[in-house]
């Protein structure tokens, strides 16, 4: 019997699920929409953000701190 802990993480979010793993709220993932920073793709009508977009904010938020 598998449990959901055992399942592999997603590959791409919807954008709620895209918010919470940033910790913004959907104004602010719509304008790094917006400006390019964040790509997405659609399947059929739902809009998805790859994980690698998100850890890219994160990567590009880091290097501009340091």
């Amino acid at each position: 019997m598998s449990t959901i802990h055992d399942l592999p993480a997603p590959l791409a979010h919807r954008i709620p699920d895209a918010c919470r793993r940033l910790g913004i709220g959907r104004s602010s993932l719509y304008e790094l929409i917006r400006t390019g920073e964040v790509r997405t793709i659609k399947i059929g009508s739902r809009t998805l953000i790859p994980e690698a977009e998100l850890q890219n904010v994160i990567d590009s938020r880091l290097q501009v701190a340091a």
